[in-house]
Protein backbone atom coordinates (compact mmCIF):
# COMPACT_ATOMS: atom_id res chain seq x y z
CA UNK A 1 0.00 0.00 0.00
CA UNK A 2 1.24 3.25 -1.23
CA UNK A 3 0.48 6.54 0.48
CA UNK A 4 1.03 9.86 -1.71
CA UNK A 5 2.18 12.99 -0.83
CA UNK A 6 -1.17 14.66 -2.29
CA UNK A 7 -3.32 12.38 -0.86
CA UNK A 8 -1.93 12.64 2.56
CA UNK A 9 -1.73 16.99 2.03
CA UNK A 10 -5.37 16.80 0.70
CA UNK A 11 -6.36 15.09 3.69
CA UNK A 12 -4.56 17.37 6.01
CA UNK A 13 -6.23 19.79 4.72
CA UNK A 14 -9.82 17.98 5.26
CA UNK A 15 -8.83 17.66 8.83
CA UNK A 16 -7.85 21.20 9.18
CA UNK A 17 -11.33 22.59 7.66
CA UNK A 18 -13.33 20.28 10.25
CA UNK A 19 -11.64 20.91 13.22
CA UNK A 20 -12.57 24.98 12.32
CA UNK A 21 -16.01 23.92 11.54
CA UNK A 22 -15.88 22.24 14.91
CA UNK A 23 -14.37 25.22 16.88
CA UNK A 24 -16.72 27.70 14.94
CA UNK A 25 -19.81 25.13 16.50
CA UNK A 26 -18.53 25.28 19.86
CA UNK A 27 -18.33 29.18 19.68
CA UNK A 28 -21.85 29.14 19.36
CA UNK A 29 -22.55 26.99 22.13
CA UNK A 30 -21.42 28.93 24.84
CA UNK A 31 -24.53 30.33 26.64
CA UNK A 32 -24.20 34.17 26.77
CA UNK A 33 -25.45 35.57 30.03
CA UNK A 34 -29.04 36.29 29.86
CA UNK A 35 -28.95 39.38 32.23
CA UNK A 36 -27.07 42.32 31.91
CA UNK A 37 -24.20 43.12 34.92
CA UNK A 38 -25.05 45.79 37.02
CA UNK A 39 -22.42 48.08 38.16
CA UNK A 40 -25.15 49.11 41.19
CA UNK A 41 -23.13 49.24 43.87
CA UNK A 42 -20.09 49.60 42.78
CA UNK A 43 -19.54 53.12 44.20
CA UNK A 44 -18.99 53.64 47.63
CA UNK A 45 -19.32 57.08 48.10
CA UNK A 46 -23.02 56.84 47.06
CA UNK A 47 -24.43 58.72 44.28
CA UNK A 48 -21.84 59.84 41.18
CA UNK A 49 -21.34 63.56 40.45
CA UNK A 50 -20.57 65.04 37.43
CA UNK A 51 -17.51 66.31 39.00
CA UNK A 52 -16.51 62.52 39.52
CA UNK A 53 -16.96 61.48 35.64
CA UNK A 54 -15.13 64.45 34.64
CA UNK A 55 -12.30 63.35 36.75
CA UNK A 56 -12.50 59.74 35.69
CA UNK A 57 -12.19 61.38 32.06
CA UNK A 58 -9.21 63.33 33.09
CA UNK A 59 -7.84 60.46 34.09
CA UNK A 60 -8.87 57.99 31.91
CA UNK A 61 -7.92 59.99 28.52
CA UNK A 62 -4.81 61.61 29.83
CA UNK A 63 -2.25 61.18 27.51
CA UNK A 64 -4.82 61.15 24.52
CA UNK A 65 -4.05 65.27 24.73
CA UNK A 66 -1.33 64.78 22.70
CA UNK A 67 -3.24 63.41 19.90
Amino acid sequence: MEIKTKDVLKRIGDLEREIEYIKRDLMHLVEKPKQKLSLFGSVRSGDITDEMIEEAKKNLFREAEDV
